[in-house]
């Protein structure tokens, strides 16, 4: 890695700040690792299968196999119209076969990120065979957001319906299909998709062997910083979501919330964001600002102390339960992590607590949380972040689910937030640092809030 770091520099230089020839495939590299292994299966998901809708460039609900949609009943009914869409094999699509790979995707059984906030969908039914309707217990209008994520894709047996198909040949080649009355394909026109470590990622964009890099997060942002590439070529997404720390384990001196609170006083005065990066924004508030809450979020119950005070009040908590305390703190590999660690060690020493930074799969007292949202509302960043919370805020959360309407549903998560902040369940610290390579070819690329890049949205194509 040290190498790499050295020699990163004269690789941008002599290589990353050229305007690429366009009349040839795009390359991709997706970060992967341990932990985010599955980076390349989900980019390649969502370019062979999509849902009802999808995502564009900008992170925006973009028709999928629905050329249009209605939201009726106040958000208790969905309507959507199937366009002229086919298999991967060239047979049409019909609604009765989305109406069965949906079901098989929302059922609790199916157990991914987004199974425990699909839970509103009654029924989903054909209409007629370009017809479908999904049907809910309650009220739910972000439903669209959910559909268009990858996990919801519709996909039949080894089949899925683009918006790219996948060539033969060595490697993952991916190219929309050709419009019989189109151009015909060229080179351009096809994206090669692999994945890699971030190191390895970050070289092969150097010496400009690929033109996207997609996956970045904190942990490995030092091998961009310290490649300094072009500015221009670095695109930093203004993701939504959660960057803190929940507290996994609730015995001896994490058993009250005053302990509870301070950690998280500590926490939230080492600046731990500006470890990775001065234009990293810090943030004290569980929910990022009211979204389908009834209230303001909450504050925490130290919003109006000093820094000092904050030191002092955390210190005096440690010395008042008389004990020696140690915590285990879980953490991801990768340079980044090392930068955030060492802030969080002090911290904690200052207060008086010793720390062991462990594996994010190891037994800990505080786990890392970082998770980018995958739709905006309230109950999403509750519910992620209650990992050990108090019975009353699981209460309140799962009140919130099951409310009836719209303003019941805004108060009760105001509640449950309200109860978050007091049980001292998370320690928020930023909001998620997402970053991709970009080459100037591929002049359709946006930064946005779903940190979503589609591969069938990379080029502006004139032709």
């Amino acid at each position: 890695m040290a190498r790499i770091l050295i020699l990163a520099p004269l690789l941008f230089a002599l290589g990353a700040c050229d305007g690429g020839n366009d009349e040839r495939p795009v390359v991709v590299d997706a970060i992967e690792d341990g932990v985010k292994g599955d980076a390349e299966r989900v980019l390649l998901r969502s370019a062979l299968a999509q849902g009802l809708v999808r995502f564009d460039a900008a992170g925006q609900v973009e028709p999928g196999l629905a050329e249009r949609w209605n939201m009726v009943d106040d958000g208790r009914s969905y309507i959507f119209r199937l366009g002229d869409a086919t298999w991967s094999d060239g047979r049409p699509v019909t609604a009765e076969q989305v109406v069965v790979a949906l079901r098989r995707a929302v059922r609790v059984e199916a157990g991914h990120r987004l199974t425990p906030f699909l839970r509103s969908i009654d029924e989903i039914v054909a209409m007629t065979p370009q017809v479908i309707e999904v049907r809910l217990k309650r009220p739910n209008t972000e439903l669209l957001t959910l559909l268009a994520q990858p996990e919801l894709a519709v996909i039949r047996g080894p089949q899925g319906t683009g918006p790219l198909r996948r060539l033969r040949g060595e490697g993952i080649r991916l190219r929309a299909p050709a419009d019989p009355e189109g151009p015909a394909p060229v080179a351009a026109d096809e994206v090669r998709l692999r994945g890699a470590r971030a190191a390895l990622a970050v070289a092969r964009f150097a010496s400009k062997r690929s033109d996207l890099v997609l996956g970045g997060d904190f942990a490995d942002w030092p091998l961009v910083a310290a490649a300094s590439p072009r500015p221009a070529d670095v695109r930093v997404d203004p993701a939504r979501g959660l960057f803190g720390f929940a507290f996994v384990a609730r015995d001896g001196f994490l058993s009250s919330a005053l302990g509870r609170a301070a950690v998280a006083m500590a926490v939230q005065s080492a600046n731990l964001p500006g470890a990775i990066d001065a234009g990293w924004g810090q943030a004290d508030t569980l929910l990022p600002e009211r979204l389908d809450s009834a209230a303001d979020p909450a504050l925490p119950a130290w919003r109006n102390l000093t820094e000092e005070q904050r030191w002092a009040t955390a210190r005096a908590q440690v010395t008042a339960y008389g004990q020696p305390v140690r915590l285990r703190v879980a953490l991801p590999r990768g340079p980044g992590a090392t930068l955030l660690w060492g802030r969080v060690a002090v911290a904690l020493s200052r207060i008086g607590i010793s720390g062991e930074r462990v594996a994010m799969t190891a037994p800990a007292d505080l786990r890392l949380v970082d998770r980018v949202a995958p739709y905006d509302s309230a109950r999403w960043y509750l519910a992620t972040a209650c990992r050990t919370c108090s019975m009353d805020a699981m209460t309140l959360i799962a009140a919130a689910r099951d409310a009836d309407n719209l303003p019941e549903r805004a108060q009760r998560l105001a509640t449950a937030d309200a109860a978050m902040a007091a049980d001292v369940a998370f320690v928020p610290v930023a909001r998620p640092w997402r970053w991709s390579l970009v080459a100037p070819r591929l002049r359709a690329f946006q930064t946005n809030a779903r940190a979503v890049h589609p591969l069938n949205h990379l080029r502006a194509d004139t032709r």
